[in-house]
């Protein structure tokens, strides 16, 4: 998750709000790819939860981090909750259940994402495998209960961990128990936001498939390929899902910003504090009606950190996150960026990409949606099976990079980290079910070999 935002500027219009998210518009040679990933750290001898204290703890790996990189801490409360790198804008925090997740500085091309994570990996090591613990590349942690994992000390947590259970079934275990990776991506204007917005919403299901690899939960085969997938139908539908409206005339920044207005919010946050106003809506908070903080206006800084609350399967903020694909083993974690780069940062490939799914209508979207996490690329759409429609995308991301055309020192541009996902399509199988192949076969029925065969 983003870290909040400090700006505390208050706001006198709903234009204000519109201005902010125009005001990330870009020219195309400023567009920057910025990704993000959580992993879950364990024990190296037991394969358990990492709890946030003591000498082993996450507070210790953060703290030596910390020396390590000489980046500024993140504090609440005498706690170290993250770390921030002020001369790149990389940054490391920590999601509910000690996810760890490393927020990418923003970069020009695949390959330097590539570059970042290796050295990311490298400097976690360092630190980490001294302390005795491991991260676990996987959409869900595939043998802990809740009750297992260690609650981090940050306040909006606190608030979101009361509110989940009344607005969804599965709120808790996403927080707790999921990691995904996430890629952000530039716009040049309203109306390239709008058709990269609609292209990626349609098409996130083809990420969900591709990066499918959550099939366990506490010991055993779900029932699913991405539960990580399942677990957002049923977390808090008024701030997450396939957003239709995105696909009907008028949309743009304005649209986004009343959706966002009525959106639920958790917090408002004043100096550390962390004021929970858990389930009442923006729109009344810019009124002066908030029953927490009466006659009280929002800031920008509120209004960044309620945008970073709403988790559509596509967020856009200043920019567009693409959220479907669950967290992965690190030699995938390039090719979820390359994947959509390709696709949405060459004009051609957008293009074609938008004719594949522009015939599709709001029910059938949702529709797809809501099979891929059981049947990934056995769901399908109209008369198509999700397989095929992942072939032509994967080929358009292809031609995308090819087109933008940088290489890198041996000559290789940046279609080489489409390669595991060329792999993954090779095969027929997602990467799911080629675990539970495993799962069945050399595993002998046990999650544990996935602690050796799926770390970092």
């Amino acid at each position: 998750m983003a870290r909040d935002q400090i700006d505390m500027t208050p706001l006198q219009s709903r234009d204000e709000l519109i201005a902010w998210m125009e005001a990330g518009a870009k020219s195309p040679s400023d567009f920057r790819i910025g990704t993000e990933h959580e992993k879950t750290p364990f024990t190296l001898s037991g394969h358990q939860p990492v709890p946030y204290e003591g000498a082993r703890g996450i507070s210790a790996l953060l703290e030596g981090m910390k020396l390590l990189l000489g980046w500024e801490p993140i504090m609440e409360r005498g706690n170290i909750i993250g770390l921030y790198d002020v001369v790149g804008g990389g940054a490391i925090s920590l999601e509910p259940g000690g996810q760890f997740e490393l927020s990418g500085a923003p970069v020009e091309t695949v390959h330097q994402t590539q570059s970042e994570l290796m050295a990311h990996l490298t400097q976690v090591r360092e630190i980490a495998t001294p302390l005795g613990i491991g991260f676990l590349g996987l959409g869900m942690t595939p043998s802990w209960s809740r009750q297992m994992i260690p609650v981090m000390p940050k306040g909006r947590y606190r608030i979101m961990t009361e509110y989940m259970p009344k607005v969804g079934q599965h709120g808790l275990d996403m927080m707790y128990r999921t990691c995904t990776v996430q890629t952000n991506l530039d716009f040049s204007s309203e109306t390239d936001m709008v058709k990269k917005l609609r292209v990626s919403v349609a098409l996130q299901p083809v990420a969900t498939a591709l990066f499918a690899n959550s099939p366990f939960t506490e010991g055993k085969p779900n029932g699913f390929l991405s539960f990580r997938s399942e677990i957002w139908r049923d977390t808090d539908n008024a701030r997450s899902g396939m957003i239709p409206w995105a696909f009907e005339s008028g949309m743009g920044f304005e649209r986004w910003v009343d959706y966002a207005l009525d959106v639920p919010m958790y917090f408002v946050k004043r100096g550390e504090t962390y004021i929970d106003v858990a389930g009442s809506s923006f729109r009344d908070f810019f009124e002066g009606k908030n029953p927490a903080l009466p006659g009280e206006r929002p800031t920008l800084s509120d209004w960044a950190n309620h945008l970073s609350t709403i988790f559509p399967e596509v967020r856009l903020k200043r920019y567009l996150e693409m959220r479907g694909a669950d967290g992965a083993p690190w030699g995938r974690l390039p090719a979820l960026s390359a994947f959509w780069v390709g696709l949405l940062y060459d004009n051609a490939s957008l293009d074609a990409a938008w004719e594949l799914a522009k015939g599709w209508t709001g029910a059938e979207r949702q529709a797809l949606r809501d099979d891929v996490p059981r049947l990934g690329f056995r769901a399908r759409i109209k008369d198509r099976y999700l397989f095929e429609i992942a072939k032509q995308c994967l080929v358009l991301a292809h031609e995308g990079l090819q087109r933008r055309n940088h290489v890198d020192r041996t000559g290789r541009d940046e279609t080489r980290y489409l390669e595991p996902l060329d792999r993954i399509l090779d095969s027929g199988r997602t990467p799911a079910e080629e675990m539970l192949e495993k799962y069945h076969g050399a595993w002998n029925g046990s999650v544990e070999p996935a602690y050796d065969e799926y770390a970092f």
